[in-house]
């Protein structure tokens, strides 16, 4: 067909030279035949423009009824350039992969398939491109937590006004596999939802992890960790961590089902620094995920590949201020690929991490000071007293470690052997130190006192010089034979088992060391026959509470002294620690510490 507009001048051109006609006396009849040839022209140009116009609405309404075809197609239909980037899907294609055509399109389609199949799909891409007909191949793709096998059916596709050739992908699915877990009617309940149970509940056992007790006292949080996530939610998981300025690899846990091999050990050889992956996320300070693994060596060349990896997660360590490490998490081939869902998990994890790790090292540096300072204020071993039988026990109690405020000795004195037992108002190396000078005052003035009272009287005078700001509560004894001198500063009165099996209490009493100077403590004297047993307890034991809130007290120490009758020290320490313990049940035991001695004869 002509063109319209040429048409249109030529017509116009002929028009000219009927007029210039006009002007010639002699061209009557060929100007007549002219004019109706116009006429008739005009008329054709006029039909052939509105015929024009009415064609190319007709066009237009069937390009939009073939959209709405590609749009409503049972099948899902993919349309990418001979680059294999995403540029149209249908409705079918977003309802199968789970994401809208905003978030697919512009991506690399080979993304989408599973790394075993990518080279397959690119042959077959390649051959189409290169003049067949279609390619039809079976495949598996993967997106979104859903996995699927497939037919993928590839053919060329010119379109009109598209200045380079198309390619159509028809998915013809065989298999689609969901993550399904039957609730409690039996029936497969949501798998988005249960997804979201299962992170939440991953969350949840890493925070009972974090907050036991041996997590802090020991390094073993990050290693718990780690075979949590390769329990719950990865099959390798690496943790590297920063010590000393550089990046030291400190965790791999690999699969559960295989044997620890060659891999799970080059991997620990491994520079955590030389991984791009972990380079990136020190970098960056944030998570990445990748659904589908396109670089084989983002944990080292052949690493991904030899543990036959689907996806990949990796997020830092961090506290508030600094990063501490990155957690690599990596999905084999046949499970659903990380998703964002699983990358937000993740980073809020790497934050809990990192505090953890923060405790600990704070929890692990006071914990070798307290041990430091509590060796000043314990003997190591209770020397042998001629006459006695002697056991003592110090527990630190089940809260978190601390340098705790309770102290006893035993030590000779003239002519016989001494004992202290006592506790600071207060905990920390302060009180530490405070102990240690009430102990070791103990022991030097026993050189020259007769009587544990004027030796703690001048210790009490000390303190107050010192303007310690803390005050001791302390019981003192001097053993001569079967007498034993007492002596009380604010300290609970000390218990006298009897061979008949009744328990009686010494006075006790006094004011507290360090309270005021020239204060005097309570004094007295006992006298102990054969089988006859002192007990010296600190306030951690009477005072300490059950999970109901009911207080231990002396009533029922004297219960559980009354059964050991005729028992050795050692005994009668076991069977208070233990009755202790059961009454606290759950709740937080204090330090305690007991000081028993027993008339062998």
């Amino acid at each position: 067909m002509a063109d319209i507009a040429e048409l249109e001048r030529s017509l116009s051109g002929l028009a000219d030279r009927i007029a210039a006609l006009r002007d010639d006396p002699g061209s009557g009849a060929a100007l007549r035949e002219l004019e109706n040839a116009e006429e008739l022209l005009r008329d054709a140009l006029g039909e052939l423009a509105r015929s024009r116009r009415r064609k190319d609405g007709g066009n237009q309404r069937e390009q939009k009824l073939l959209r709405q075809i590609f749009r409503a197609l049972p099948v899902p239909v993919i349309i990418m350039d001979t680059g294999a980037t995403v540029r149209r899907i249908n409705n079918e294609t977003t309802r199968l992969l789970g994401s809208p055509a905003g978030y697919l399109i512009g991506r690399a389609f080979p993304l989408l398939i599973d790394v075993a199949g990518r080279a397959a799909f690119r042959s077959h891409l390649t051959a189409v491109l290169r003049g067949e007909e279609s390619a039809a191949f079976q495949t598996r793709l993967a997106h979104q937590g859903r996995t699927h096998t497939v037919r993928l059916v590839l053919s060329a596709l010119h379109l009109p006004g598209e200045p380079q050739e198309m390619i159509a992908a028809v998915v013809l699915p065989t298999e689609v596999q969901l993550p399904e877990v039957p609730d409690s009617t039996g029936e497969p309940s949501d798998p988005v939802i249960m997804a979201a149970a299962r992170r939440h509940e991953l969350l949840s056992h890493l925070t009972r992890l974090l907050l036991d007790e041996e997590s802090l006292r020991e390094p073993v949080a990050l290693i718990r960790a780690a075979r949590l996530f390769a329990a719950e939610t990865a099959d390798w998981v690496i943790a590297d961590v920063i010590r000393d300025g550089r990046l030291h690899r400190a965790v791999v846990v690999g699969p559960a089902d295989q044997p620890l091999g060659r891999l799970q050990r080059d991997l620990e050889g491994m520079d955590p620094a030389a991984a791009p992956i972990v380079a990136q996320v020190l970098t960056t300070q944030s998570g990445i995920v990748n659904e589908m693994l396109a670089d084989d060596a983002l944990l080292g060349d052949g690493v991904l590949e030899a543990m036959e990896a689907g996806s990949l997660l990796s997020v830092p360590i961090t506290t508030e201020d600094q990063v501490g490490g990155v957690l690599t998490l990596v999905r084999l081939r046949d499970r659903p690929p990380f998703g964002l869902a699983d990358l937000g998990l993740l980073e809020e994890i790497g934050l809990h991490l990192g505090l953890a790790m923060r405790a600990q090292r704070s929890f692990q540096r006071r914990s070798l000071a307290a041990d430091t300072l509590q060796t000043g204020v314990l003997p190591r071993n209770l020397p042998d007293l001629p006459g006695f039988e002697t056991a003592a026990v110090y527990h630190p109690g089940s809260g978190m470690r601390a340098i705790g405020g309770e102290f006893y000795d035993v030590f000779p004195v003239k002519n016989g052997w001494g004992f202290v037992i006592g506790s600071a108002a207060g905990k920390g190396e302060e009180a530490a130190a405070v102990t240690a000078m009430v102990r070791n005052g103990m022991r030097v003035l026993s050189v020259w006192e007769d009587d544990p009272g004027q030796a703690l009287r001048k210790v009490n005078d000390a303190l107050v010089q010192q303007n310690t700001g803390l005050f001791v509560m302390a019981a003192a004894g001097f053993v001569r034979g079967r007498k034993v001198r007492l002596a009380s500063a604010g300290h609970h009165p000390a218990a006298l088992l009897q061979t008949d099996g009744q328990v009686r209490f010494s006075e006790g009493g006094g004011v507290p060391l360090g309270f005021e100077e020239g204060a005097e403590p309570a004094t007295e004297q006992l006298t102990l026959s054969a089988g006859e047993t002192l007990v010296l307890y600190s306030d951690g034991l009477v005072g300490s509470q059950s999970d109901e809130g009911a207080v231990y007290g002396e009533g029922r120490l004297t219960e559980v002294l009354a059964r050991c009758v005729g028992q050795p020290p050692g005994t009668v320490v076991k069977a208070l620690e233990e009755d202790h313990q059961a009454f606290c049940g759950s709740h937080v035991i204090d330090e305690i510490t007991v000081l028993v001695l027993r008339k062998s004869r």
